[in-house]
């Protein structure tokens, strides 16, 4: 189900819009002169690059980056240029979508070694010992 719904994030780079602003942190009289900040915009819902299944599943599986309105907003501004950080947020919004379309395996049940056993039960004595030297002494 998952193989079928999956997308090259290059596909979706020209809807992708692209917003810069001045940005805090290094760069001395650089940061108060030079918009180097980036953020990036993907409006979901009216994608036309992306089917109706592929939009349900990622408004569904990246729900806790996007506005109410469905768009997602990512934003880098760390490096001192905006090329460096436009750069940077492509990466960052591509592995984005390319793990959201990865399918996490299922843990197969396995019963505990005899080793682990041990090891449990041998910390177990261990700790009622020390709170058994805790306890005061019974009295005569």
């Amino acid at each position: 189900m998952i193989s079928e719904l999956r997308i090259d994030p290059v596909e979706l780079h020209p809807e992708v819009a692209f917003q810069t602003s001045r940005s805090g942190g290094k760069g001395g009289q650089n940061v108060n002169k030079v918009e180097t900040k980036v953020e990036l915009r993907l409006d979901i819902p009216n994608s036309q690059v992306l089917s109706d299944e592929q939009k349900e599943f990622l408004l569904k599986k990246l729900a806790n980056k996007l506005t109410n309105e469905g768009v997602l907003i990512l934003t880098h501004q760390t490096e001192r240029s905006q090329l460096a950080n436009k750069e940077r947020i492509i990466k960052k919004f591509n592995r984005l979508i390319r793990e959201a379309f990865v399918v996490p395996r299922r843990r197969r049940a396995t019963r505990p070694t005899l080793a682990s056993k041990r090891q449990r039960i041998q910390t177990k004595k261990q700790r009622s010992e020390t709170k058994k030297m805790r306890r005061k002494p019974p009295r005569d």
